[in-house]
C-alpha cells in the first residue's frame, strides 16, 4: 500500500495520469494523499505498461542523442589532447576516457536492474501477517488503576463476588478501590484466566510486545554472533579477514569507533558478525552490543593476555547469558603463549572444553587466516545446537545498531531485523521517529529489496534521525505507523530519565514477591582481600531459596563502567571503602541504578538480608555537601597538616563529617577539624575559594587528595 503521490515518484508518471487510469479500473481516487491497495498498484502496473514502455523508447532515444552529443564533445577533447600530447613528444592516456564510459553504462545498467526489482516485488508483494499480542479470551489485561468494577467487567462476574475472594485473601476492598497486580493475578487464576500487562498487549510500547509465533511459521535464522574483547587485540582484524575487506585502514587510529554489522555465508549458512569497540569509552555500546547477540566471541592475544577490558567483554557476555565461544588471536607472533591465555580465562568461570570445561577455545591468526575456518565451524555448531529460528512471514521487528544524519540522504540508520522480514517501501517506527523505507542496503552497499531475520541493512526515509539502540517495528499501513510515533513521542516526554528496570535495595523485597530467583550485585572494593571476604560473605546470604550473585567483583573506584553493567543486568552496584566520582553519580541518576556505600561487612550483610526479607528499618541518606581538592600541605607542629585546598563542588563546612578520598578510595572517614579563609575560621566555603582544612586526629594527606564533605539525613521508607 502506497500513496498516489509516492507511487507516482516509484514509477516516474505524472499524478494526473495516475488518478486517471486509476477511475478508469474502478479504483476510486481523487488526490495525491489517497492510498492505493496493493490490488490498485498491481493493476497499475499492469495497465501502464504500454504507456510506461512507449515513453521509455522514446526517452532512449532522447538519451542516445544526448550522449552522442556529450561522447562527441568528450571525445573532441580527448582528440585534440592526444594532438598536443603528440607534438610535445608526451605519451597520451585514454584510460580516464574508457573508465569514464565504463562507469556511465554500468550505472544506468543498475539503474534499471533496481527499477525492474523494484516493479517485480511489488507485483509479487507477499502479505505480511501484523505484528499483534496474541488474542485469546481466557487473558486478562491489567492496565495500572485497574478497580474491582473493571476487574468484575472483564471477568463478567458481579463485583461483590470479587470482594468476597479480595477478603479471603485479607485483602479489604470497595467497588472503586484500584487493585495492584500481584491481587489481580490471584483473582484471574481462580477463574482460569492468565493476567498480562498492558504493555505486553500494547503496540505502542512494542519494546514490550509479547508476540507468540505458530511453530509452523517459523524458519531457521543466521546465528548473530558479537566480537569482544581487549583494544589492539584483533576484533576487526578478524572481522577484515574473513570478508576479504580492510576495514581496520578505514578507522581512525585503528580503533573502531563504532558498531559494524556484517554477513557472509559459509558452507550454506549465513552468520551476522557485529564488530563492538573495544576502547573503555564505548562500554556502552558494547553492554548493547551483548544484547542483541546469540552468540558472543571473546578475543585475547595470545602474546598480551587478559587485559581489563577483556573482562568487562566477559561480564557483558556472561550478563547477556549467551553461549561464549574463546579465540585466542595472534598465534602466529614469537612468543605467544595461549596455554597462559586459556589458564587467566579460567579463573575468570570461562574453563576450557580440553580440559573438561564448556567453553570451546580455537587458537587463530587474523594476519594469516591460521585456525579461522575451525573457528567459523564451531560458531555454526554452537547456533544449531540452540536451534535460532524466526518468522519471515511476519512485519519487521529489530534494533537499531547505529545512526546519523547524512548531508545528501537525510536519516540513515542500520537495523538488525530479528523477527519477520523488512521490505521496500514498509512503514516503520524506529524509537520515536517514523518513516517508509525509501532505500535498504546490505553490508556489502548493495541495494536490496528485502531483510530476513538476522540481516543487517543500512535504510534511508526516515523523518529524523533514531538513537543507536532504539527498536523498531513495521506497520501495514501510513496511518497506523504515524500514530503510533505520535504515541510514543507524547510517552515519551513524560519520561525524563531512560527508562529501565535496574532496582533499588528498597524494591527487593518485592521482585522476590514476583518470583526472582537471584539478586544480581556488582562489588567494588579498596584491595584484594577485602574484595574475596565480600564477595565470600555476599554469595553465603540466602533468603527463602533466593541468592545472591556477584556479576562483578574488582578493586578500585566504582565507574561508569560499572554502572552500565548494572544497568544491562539488573544488578546492585555496592562499594565497601571506593566512592564514586561526580560523573559517574550521574550516570548512576540517568539510568536510575543503586549505589549502595559500606565499610563495615557484617552492615552489609545485615541490610541485604534485610531487604530480602522485606524488613528494612528506616534508613540515613548521605547528602555530599562538597568536595575540595588539596593543592599544597602546610605542617605546624601544634597544629597538624593543613591541606591548601581548592573547592571544585558544592560547600564545605567546618566541623562537617568527611572522608578523604585517594584514587578513588576512600583512606580516611571522620570528621573535619577546621576550615580556614585567608587565615580567618570560616563557617563554610563555596565553590571556586581556596581554603585551607584539618581532619580530626589525621595528618596523612596527600596533593590531589580529594576531600568530601557530607551529612547524613534520616529519610523514611
Amino acid at each position: 500500500m502506497m500513496s498516489v503521490k509516492e507511487y507516482s515518484e516509484d514509477i516516474n508518471q505524472s499524478i494526473e495520469v495516475i488518478i486517471k487510469k486509476a477511475n478508469e479500473l474502478g479504483y476510486e481516487v481523487n488526490s495525491e494523499d489517497d492510498i492505493l491497495s496493493e490490488d490498485a498498484v498491481i493493476d497499475l502496473d499492469t495497465a501502464l505498461t504500454m504507456n510506461v514502455k512507449e515513453e521509455e523508447n522514446d526517452n532512449v532515444y532522447l538519451e542516445e542523442v544526448n550522449d552522442d552529443k556529450d561522447y562527441d564533445l568528450e571525445e573532441e577533447l580527448d582528440d585534440k589532447a592526444e594532438v598536443l600530447a603528440s607534438a610535445s613528444n608526451l605519451k597520451y592516456d585514454d584510460s580516464v576516457k574508457v573508465q569514464k564510459l565504463k562507469k556511465k553504462d554500468t550505472t544506468k545498467e543498475n539503474k534499471e536492474d533496481i527499477n525492474a526489482k523494484r516493479k517485480e516485488m511489488y507485483k509479487n508483494k507477499a502479505k505480511l501477517q501484523e505484528n499483534t499480542a496474541e488474542k485469546d479470551e481466557n487473558i486478562i489485561v491489567y492496565k495500572e488503576g485497574m478497580t474491582v468494577s473493571d476487574l468484575a467487567k472483564e471477568l463478567n462476574v458481579e463485583p461483590i463476588e470479587i470482594i468476597k475472594k479480595l477478603m479471603s485473601l485479607g485483602v479489604m476492598a470497595s467497588l472503586n478501590n484500584s487493585l495492584s497486580f500481584d491481587d489481580t493475578e490471584m483473582i484471574v487464576v481462580d477463574y482460569d484466566k492468565t493476567l498480562k500487562t498492558f504493555e505486553s498487549q500494547d503496540k505502542v510500547n512494542f519494546e514490550k510486545l509479547e508476540i507468540n509465533d505458530d511453530p509452523k511459521d517459523l524458519e531457521e535464522r543466521a546465528p548473530v554472533v558479537t566480537i569482544m574483547g581487549h583494544v589492539d587485540h584483533g576484533k576487526t582484524s578478524l572481522l577484515d579477514y574473513i570478508r576479504h575487506s580492510n576495514v581496520v585502514n578505514g578507522e581512525f587510529g585503528g580503533i573502531t569507533q563504532h558498531i559494524g554489522a556484517y554477513q557472509i555465508e559459509r558452507d550454506g549458512k549465513k552468520i551476522t558478525f557485529i564488530d563492538t569497540p573495544g576502547h573503555a569509552a564505548f562500554t556502552e555500546m558494547r553492554a548493547r552490543g551483548a544484547s542483541i547477540t546469540d552468540l558472543v566471541i571473546i578475543i585475547v592475544a595470545a602474546d598480551d593476555g587478559v587485559m581489563p577490558q577483556t573482562i568487562e567483554a566477559i561480564d557483558h557476555a556472561k550478563a547477556a547469558n549467551v553461549p561464549i565461544i574463546v579465540a585466542v588471536n595472534k598465534i602466529d607472533k614469537p612468543g605467544c603463549d595461549p596455554d597462559r591465555v586459556m589458564k587467566e580465562m579460567a579463573e575468570h568461570d570461562l574453563l576450557p572444553d580440553e580440559w573438561g570445561g564448556d567453553v570451546i577455545y580455537d587458537r587463530i591468526s587474523a594476519k594469516t587466516g591460521e585456525g579461522i575456518d575451525k573457528l567459523l565451524e564451531d560458531i555454526i555448531l554452537v547456533s544449531s545446537m540452540e536451534e535460532l529460528k524466526a518468522n519471515p512471514n511476519r512485519y519487521a521487528l529489530g534494533t537499531t545498531l547505529e545512526s546519523k544524519l547524512d548531508k545528501n540522504l537525510g536519516p540513515t540508520c542500520t537495523l538488525l531485523v530479528q523477527n519477520g522480514t523488512l521490505r521496500l517501501g514498509d512503514y516503520v517506527v524506529v524509537g520515536t521517529s517514523f518513516g517508509r523505507i525509501r532505500t535498504l542496503k546490505n553490508d556489502l552497499g548493495e541495494e536490496v529489496m528485502e531483510a530476513l531475520p538476522s540481516t543487517p541493512v543500512e535504510v534511508t526515509g526516515l523523518n529524523e534521525v533514531p538513537e543507536a539502540g532504539d527498536r523498531f517495528m513495521a506497520y501495514k499501513t501510513e496511518k497506523e505507523a504515524r500514530t503510533i510515533s505520535e504515541n510514543r513521542k507524547e510517552q515519551a516526554k513524560l519520561k525524563k530519565n531512560r527508562n529501565n528496570s535496574a532496582p533499588t535495595l528498597d524494591d527487593i523485597f518485592s521482585r522476590i514477591k514476583e518470583g526472582a530467583k537471584e539478586i544480581n550485585v556488582i562489588l567494588k572494593t579498596d584491595v584484594t582481600g577485602t574484595e574475596e571476604a565480600v564477595k565470600n560473605a555476599l554469595e553465603k546470604v540466602q533468603v527463602e531459596d533466593v541468592k545472591v550473585k556477584v556479576i562483578r567483583s574488582s578493586v578500585g573506584a566504582i565507574s561508569e563502567s560499572d554502572i552500565v553493567l548494572a544497568s544491562a543486568s539488573n544488578a546492585i552496584v555496592i562499594g565497601f571503602n571506593v566512592r564514586p566520582d561526580n560523573k559517574t553519580i550521574e550516570t548512576a541518576k540517568e539510568y536510575n541504578v543503586d549505589i549502595r556505600l559500606y565499610n563495615v561487612i557484617y552492615k552489609l550483610v545485615e541490610e541485604l538480608e534485610d531487604a530480602m526479607k522485606g524488613m528494612l528499618d528506616p534508613e540515613f541518606e548521605e547528602k555530599v555537601l562538597g568536595q575540595a581538592e588539596v593543592r599544597k600541605l602546610f605542617k605546624f607542629s601544634k597544629v597538624g597538616t593543613i591541606a591548601g585546598c581548592m573547592v571544585t563542588s558544592g560547600v564545605i563546612r567546618n566541623n562537617a563529617k568527611a572522608r578523604l578520598i585517594r584514587d578513588g578510595v576512600v583512606v580516611y572517614d571522620g570528621e573535619i577539624n577546621s576550615v580556614q579563609r585567608e587565615k580567618e575560621q570560616a563557617k563554610e566555603v563555596k565553590k571556586g575559594f581556596e581554603c585551607g582544612i584539618t581532619l580530626d586526629k589525621y595528618s596523612d594527606i596527600k596533593e590531589k587528595d580529594i576531600i568530601e564533605a557530607y551529612e547524613e539525613v534520616e529519610i523514611k521508607r
